[in-house]
């Protein structure tokens, strides 16, 4: 752990002009009593290490010293392509090997370049929850990362309370154990999914990491299919999940306005697929749509949204529900002030 860090405090002072004590300390996660120490143990090592005295004084590195230490381990190498993405980084257990990672990287940039790092984070940063909603990490996503880099079989038990994106809605609710083969991990909207294969060449298949109970490692690696493409497969396996909740239909009148907010009132799979059937504006500009929705309840609750910019006409059952909110609402809003 020392020898680690030691490393660190080198490349930190390679990659800057100075640095001071509590500067160290904060980037080292140490005291800044152990920064002493360990700037000690350096220049006894021969690391030209040099403390200039003040408040305005830290460490520096003397005499245009380099060390060699910058060559990349592969995980350090693959955790730098996803350095843009530090909550991701810290759930799957990489923060550290992509800290190591930039600090090579920027040991090894010239003197001119050394605030490219800086630069790039002040403008652009990726938060990749959603918004009003506080992400949990699940336990066992690290274990899950490790067994992906690794290419490494796992035996897990998966929670099943319903149809999720893998589509397999024969199966009963409950936990079933299954042996996998971990292709990707994906994040969408701050839900980690795995993208998996079932093992002895089974299918591909997609879960929600927070529903696995248990997850242990088996002997041996297994060898990735070369044609798999972890991209592709999310992209088609979300819209096939986003089609198969739309099970039934609600026939809409809207006004322009409401076209305008209609993808942000329903799931935005329904309202491009609605959006195709709308036949052509009537006398008054308004427009007739089809939509697939979950259930007539969602789209209740959807639909409530846009108010009197949009008219259901089918199913009746749908629109009565409708009218009585109307008439409630028209009592309501009618009754005189006191």
């Amino acid at each position: 752990m020392r020898a680690a860090r030691l490393i660190k405090m080198v490349l930190l002072l390679q990659s800057r002009p100075s640095m001071t004590a509590a500067e160290l300390a904060r980037e080292l996660e140490v005291s800044e009593r152990t920064v002493t120490r360990d700037a000690q143990a350096l220049s006894e090592a021969g690391v030209p290490v040099y403390a200039d005295r003040g408040r305005a004084g830290g460490y520096r590195l003397v005499g245009g010293y380099r060390t060699r230490l910058t060559g990349l381990a592969r995980s350090e190498a693959e955790a730098l392509f996803l350095s843009g993405v530090p909550g991701a980084l810290r759930e799957m257990g990489l923060q550290d090997a992509a800290c190591a990672a930039r600090l090579k990287v920027s040991a090894a940039l010239l003197p001119s370049l050394r605030d490219a790092p800086d630069s790039a984070a002040q403008r652009f940063h990726l938060d990749a929850p959603a918004w009003f909603r506080e992400p949990e990490t699940p336990a066992l996503l690290p274990v899950i990362a490790e067994a992906v880099w690794a290419d490494r079989r796992i035996r897990a038990v998966y929670r099943r309370p319903g149809p999720e994106p893998e589509g397999r809605a024969d199966e009963a609710a409950g936990a079933v154990e299954r042996e996998l083969e971990p292709y990707g991990l994906v994040l969408k909207a701050g839900v980690w999914y795995l993208c998996a294969r079932v093992a002895a060449g089974g299918a591909f298949r997609t879960y929600r990491i927070d529903r696995f109970d248990a997850v242990g490692g088996l002997d041996g690696r297994f060898s990735r299919d070369p044609d798999f493409d972890l991209p592709g497969h999310w992209a088609e396996q979300a819209e096939r999940f986003a089609r198969s909740i739309l099970r039934a239909e609600v026939v809409v009148r809207l006004s322009p306005d409401g076209v305008r907010r209609l993808p942000h009132a329903v799931d935005p799979h329904s309202a491009r697929e609605g959006l195709r059937s709308a036949g052509r504006p009537d006398a008054e500009g308004w427009v007739r749509v089809t939509l697939p929705v979950e259930s007539e309840e969602v789209a209740h609750a959807q639909l409530t949204a846009l108010g009197p910019q949009a008219e259901v006409l089918a199913p009746a059952a749908l629109r009565k529900r409708f009218v009585a909110d109307a008439a409630r609402l028209a009592a309501l809003y009618g009754r005189t002030e006191a």
